[in-house]
């Protein structure tokens, strides 16, 4: 048995406490309104409880620093995050850097990470700059309109083109048609996602096909970067995981390349698009930090870069994306008073710690100032996990908001707004604005990109 797994004799055997609510039921709220129900078992049982769903089970959801400490710090081989994904499998693949475990996603997140290091990912920011340039040019003027979709095709261009790497005009229109489909989480696109082998049969020959062309198109692009005698001057992500190699000088498969190429887009693109929906969302609804926001982007200097980023981990802060992560167990552990048997999944509460105002004063405020001079702790603010298991593309994300957010200020002028608030509700696994984060704009002007 490992340390991890010493067990004192006064803990209790078993879950902690929960609703007794039908499974069906309990399924139904986990998964279409975790925040709801999440708060409101953290104020009837405490900093630690259970619930059901389908298809995972029980599950343990947590909130206090320590048992985050000792769970995001925790042996992974113990500690499976890769496990807990597991329902993903059937359209990350298996070889997704998202459902390994131990030494294997080790070695793997080892090989991904330099494209995602600060400076590579700068260099992408003038790219970033004029898709969304490009974007804002077509906003209509003068009447609400939802930003959210809008945000999503600014998040899968970037993807596409500093991702990657796609530059051939007629293969980046096909991508663009092909890739959201694969990440369509409708009935048929969840059912094929747990079930597979479903997709041998009628109802999900559609599911099938998009993803066979979804496939295509990428090992296309594969092939392309193999092939080419430049790779080493690239400097998309996929050119950089071609040229990739351990210490034995093994790369990765194409079969390997696909699996990561598609957990960065179901990783990059909504998640980000909806941190800047909620961004703008959160804006248009305080004038100050608006104007305070836009005085910021039209800093030529880089001097306003600080309250941008402080916008953006605030609005993550408020409205996350992801409501919690989650690790299975593989050997019973002692958490929190509470002898779990292994095979028990623990969630880390990520939406619980946000709104704790034992760690924010008047935390439901939105009040980018008290993100400046730094960030809050690995177990105070966590939008992106935590541990060794903390998000790969967390940097690539906080730049790419940022420059998104700048640019958009810069080219227009948002008008304000005293309409309540939108709710948080469910898309796929994200908390999303439910009309989609209704924004108006009064003059939209044409720059030069990063201008």
């Amino acid at each position: 048995m490992s340390s991890a797994t010493v067990l004192s004799p006064s803990v209790v055997d078993g879950l902690p406490p929960g609703p007794k609510l039908p499974k069906l039921l309990s399924s139904a709220l986990v998964w279409t309104a975790p925040q709801r129900i999440e708060r409101w078992a953290h104020r009837r049982y405490g900093s630690m409880f259970t619930l059901y769903a389908a298809p995972s089970g029980w599950m343990v959801f947590i909130t206090e620093r320590e048992h985050l400490k000792q769970v995001f710090g925790g042996d992974p081989k113990v500690y499976h995050a890769g496990e807990a994904n597991s329902i993903m499998r059937g359209v990350l693949g298996d070889s997704s850097v998202l459902l390994l475990d131990e030494e294997t996603h080790r070695d793997r997140r080892r090989l991904m990470m330099p494209p995602f290091h600060r400076d590579a990912v700068r260099r992408q920011m003038d790219v970033m700059a004029e898709i969304t340039a490009e974007n804002v040019a077509r906003w209509p003027v003068g009447r609400p309109f939802p930003v959210a979709p809008l945000m999503s095709e600014i998040t899968l261009e970037v993807i596409l083109r500093t991702v990657i790497g796609a530059d051939d005009p007629t293969r980046l229109a096909a991508l663009r048609a092909a890739l959201p489909k694969v990440m369509d989480m409708n009935l048929l696109g969840v059912t094929a996602m747990l079930y597979p082998e479903l997709q041998r049969y009628r109802p999900w020959h559609g599911v099938r096909r998009d993803r066979a062309e979804a496939d295509r198109l990428l090992y296309q692009e594969i092939a392309d970067r193999r092939a080419d005698p430049r790779l080493a001057e690239r400097t998309d992500v996929l050119a950089m995981l071609v040229a990739a190699a351990d210490e034995n000088g093994r790369g990765m498969t194409d079969r390997e390349l696909r699996d990561q190429l598609i957990t960065l887009l179901g990783a990059g693109h909504e998640t980000t698009a909806t941190g800047l929906s909620w961004t703008f969302e959160r804006l248009i609804r305080h004038p100050d930090l608006l104007r305070r926001a836009v005085e910021a982007a039209q800093a030529d200097d880089g001097s306003g870069d600080e309250f941008l980023d402080a916008v953006v981990k605030e609005s993550l802060r408020v409205r996350p994306v992801v409501y919690e992560v989650g690790r299975t167990l593989t050997e019973p552990v002692e958490l929190g008073g509470y002898r779990l048997p292994a095979g028990t999944v623990v969630l880390p509460s990520i939406g619980l710690p946000h709104v704790d105002p034992g760690r924010y004063t008047d935390p439901e405020r939105f009040d980018p100032d008290r993100m400046l001079g730094g960030t809050p702790g690995p177990t105070t603010w966590l939008p992106f996990g935590g541990g060794g298991r903390r998000c790969l593309g967390a940097t690539f994300a906080l730049i790419e908001m940022r420059v998104v957010i700048r640019e958009i200020l810069r080219r227009v002028r948002l008008d304000t707004t005293t309409a309540p608030g939108e709710r948080q509700v469910t898309k796929h696994v994200t908390l999303v604005p439910h009309k989609g984060a209704r924004i108006r704009v009064s003059t939209v002007t044409s720059a030069p990109a990063g201008a």
